[in-house]
């Protein structure tokens, strides 16, 4: 038992320091800067999965079912896998180049037959009763329709990417003949460019999975079935999202399942930070890639202050909301290309020079837009409370003077 109590925690050091060791391995010694000779990408998918079977056995046979949250109960293992089922897990075909992780328990219902039971049972669209006839789903229909989105997003990459490079956004010549706001929709549009190749990736590896049958996940509403379970990333969400959180929340969701479920949940001090910095270290040892998580963590503080004390100002109706939207949408764009571009560029040079950049040209010309932006939100909010306040007067009177409204609600 307490070879138990310690297990993950030794597990989760060697595994993800093995894998630290590989990538630095990869960089300083075959290639810096190059992917040619990439062989981390199937360690960092069995990293999750090692790490993630360590804390889900520590939670099934050594926690009370008390101890646990209701995601930890689910994804628990009460019994120590044999040598043929871990091994199986970690390096089955259907996701050992790119995954997408998953859960022992859901890997493990889907070979043995039983991942379409329960659902059927509790989502079937009025099948619950048993008198018609259930038979398993067919991905079909979604794996063509993820195979299309694969074609779409690679013809969009191929196109775009070498028309607007994110190293153009720190060019000497670019930088001073160019306008703040167009360097800014430039740097934009060159991540916007960029993302459309993780999209042809995490939707081929989720297309793979839904064709061997693996994704089942329950019934939509008109009764279709859903094969979103390991499913890497929500487009529309991504690219219309308009909170730092929402991006993140649609963004690469196994990993940043994974990183909740060993990291987030369980660390005592300071999950938010921690959660960043392992997703750094998991990602590798590229300076950019640390630059990017450690402004990740200020970001989202702030993304966080902003929609607790401002947001409220705005939902007093439709039309407030619509233009808070519209807002928060261009600023979390503008956030996330700011956020993101040191991971881009890698090095420590590219992304300094990226920062300075942006610093200097704040400086010089934005502090009079973003100090009249403050000034006209500052009226709008103010304008807006006084909105609010005499929304809670009318209410008030209406229901102290209005004889049909009953008193004692």
């Amino acid at each position: 038992l307490y070879k138990c109590f310690i297990l993950e925690k030794y597990c989760f050091i060697v595994t993800l320091g093995y894998l630290i060791l590989c990538q630095i391995t990869r960089v300083y010694v075959f290639d810096y800067g190059m992917y040619s000779a990439d062989f981390t990408g199937p360690m960092m998918v069995i990293t999750q999965k090692i790490t993630s079977m360590a804390f889900e056995i520590h939670d099934g046979l050594t926690k009370r079912e008390g101890q646990l949250t209701p995601g930890q109960k689910y994804f628990a293992i009460s019994r120590m896998p044999s040598l043929l089922e871990y091994l199986s897990y970690n390096c089955n075909f259907m996701g050992i180049l790119a995954g997408p992780t998953c859960s022992y328990n859901d890997y493990k219902a889907f070979i043995e037959g039983t991942c379409y039971q329960p659902r059927h049972q509790e989502n079937a669209n009025g099948k619950e009763n048993g008198k018609y006839k259930q038979t398993e789903p067919s991905p079909k229909n979604d794996v063509i329709s993820k195979l299309c989105t694969c074609a779409i997003s690679l013809a969009v990459y191929l196109s775009l990417y070498k028309l607007l490079p994110v190293e153009r956004s720190i060019d000497d010549d670019f930088v001073n003949s160019t306008p703040f706001h167009l360097q800014v929709v430039y740097l934009y549009l060159a991540m916007l460019a960029l993302r459309p190749k993780y999209y042809f990736v995490w939707t081929l590896a989720d297309a793979i999975n839904n064709a061997a049958g693996f994704g089942f996940n329950g019934y939509n509403k008109d009764g279709s079935p859903r094969w979103d379970l390991i499913s890497n990333l929500r487009i529309l969400d991504i690219e219309f999202a308009t909170s730092f959180k929402l991006f993140l929340d649609n963004w690469n969701i196994q990993t940043a399942l994974w990183l909740k479920r060993v990291c987030y949940e369980r660390c005592p001090i300071n999950p938010t930070a921690a959660t960043f910095l392992l997703s750094a270290m998991w990602h590798g040892v590229y300076p950019g890639y640390y630059l990017t998580f450690l402004t990740g963590i200020g970001m989202t503080m702030a993304a966080r202050a902003v929609r607790h004390n401002i947001r409220p100002y705005f939902l007093v109706s439709d039309s407030y909301k619509g233009i808070y939207d519209v807002i928060t949408w261009a600023w979390t764009q503008v956030a996330i290309s700011y956020t993101v571009a040191p991971f881009v560029l890698l090095a420590v040079g590219p992304s300094l020079k990226f920062y300075r950049y942006v610093y200097e040209l704040l400086i010089h010309c934005g502090v009079g837009d973003t100090m009249s932006a403050f000034l006209i939100l500052k009226k709008y909010i103010h304008f807006a409370s006084n909105s609010v306040v005499d929304l809670n007067i009318d209410q008030s009177l209406q229901r102290n003077y209005d004889p049909n409204i009953n008193n004692s609600c």
